[in-house]
């Protein structure tokens, strides 16, 4: 595993502006960085997030099976502590998030047993959150 990673940059289409912001500030307390009218920069966990105003690019949701769940192929997410990850799960069912997939403990007892949960943001970006009690599984085959 790298010892110094450097953040990463990822752009992703959004269908309304506002919505976008108040979802990301509400639900994870990022700070917004550079904006104009059709796109907005988020520091997202340490990483520039940035959206596009593009509606027509969210048209479909394509999906995988994984673990025995449909799992959006097009998403993104952290890798949190496994403390924050399940002080997060708990924060998103008190606040109603309606779950693609519910926190839940994927390939558990095997190679790369992760916790995991999905959800969509208000464009239906999906989002994946995980967290790994042995961190050196991250890469394990």
């Amino acid at each position: 595993m790298v010892e110094n990673l450097n953040p990463f940059h990822l752009a992703l289409p959004m269908k309304n502006k506002e919505e976008t912001r108040v979802f990301y500030q509400d639900m994870f307390g990022v700070m917004i960085g550079r904006e104009a009218e059709k796109w907005i920069d988020f520091d997202f966990f340490g990483h520039q997030v940035s959206f596009h105003l593009k509606p027509e690019a969210l048209d479909t949701i394509e999906t995988n099976q994984v673990d025995g769940k449909t799992v959006p192929v097009r998403h993104f997410g952290v890798i949190l502590p496994w403390k924050d990850w399940h002080k997060l799960a708990e924060y998103l069912k008190e606040n109603d998030i309606e779950f693609i997939i519910e926190p839940y403990i994927r390939f558990e007892g095997k190679t790369g047993e992760q916790a995991t949960m999905f959800f969509l943001d208000p464009s239906g970006n999906a989002l994946e959150f995980k967290s790994f009690k042995d961190a050196s599984q991250i890469f394990a085959k």
